[in-house]
């Protein structure tokens, strides 16, 4: 998905669901929190919160799950993405 035409969220969005086919999938920008600290941009979307509850996880460690979804949004560490705070089930 070109990045020009979408938000990181969008594209994050795009990357689980295309992944994991989720029940439930909230994604909350929190680059606003990290102002000053590593990795934040002056125009946000570095540090990002996602909740997500997928069959695709049922079996799975948490380490598992986090390496899963990690993998997933690859391409958005190498772009930008800073930090991603997880809860999967």
């Amino acid at each position: 998905m070109p990045q020009e035409l979408t938000t990181r969220t969008e594209r994050i969005r795009a990357a689980l669901t295309a992944a994991f086919s989720p029940n439930e999938l909230d994604i909350v920008d929190e680059s606003h929190l990290h102002h000053g600290h590593a990795g934040a941009a002056p125009g946000g979307e570095t540090h990002y919160a996602v909740k997500i509850r997928a069959p695709a996880f049922s079996g799975l460690s948490r380490l598992a799950k986090h390496r899963a979804i990690n993998d997933a949004l690859k391409a958005e560490f190498a772009s930008g993405l800073h930090a991603l705070h997880i809860d999967a089930a």
